[in-house]
């Protein structure tokens, strides 16, 4: 059963964010995240049970989340951001 998750990413001065991970093919054109007015971008998505792996493209540029659950690393062997979900 998925569940709404909140995504958050604080960067003001960015063009476009978007958030790529395992959950939706590290397709950058999948998860758009819409800017706030306090220069945050933000997006919800439904997660199934588990541990997955993800970062934001900020202006194309791979970026960790400091408020992820951890770091992992990927089939690239690059450091990843990772969330838990229960």
């Amino acid at each position: 059963m998925a569940k709404p998750v909140n995504f958050f990413c604080f960067a003001p001065q960015a063009r476009q964010v978007a958030l790529v991970g395992d959950f939706n093919d590290w397709r950058p054109d999948a998860h758009p995240m819409i800017r706030q007015p306090d220069g945050s971008w933000h997006v919800v998505i439904p997660l199934n049970h588990g541990h997955h792996h993800y970062q934001f493209l900020v202006d194309n540029h791979p970026t960790l989340d400091p408020r992820a659950t951890g770091i992992a690393r990927n089939e690239k062997n690059e450091r990843v951001s990772l969330i838990a979900i229960s």
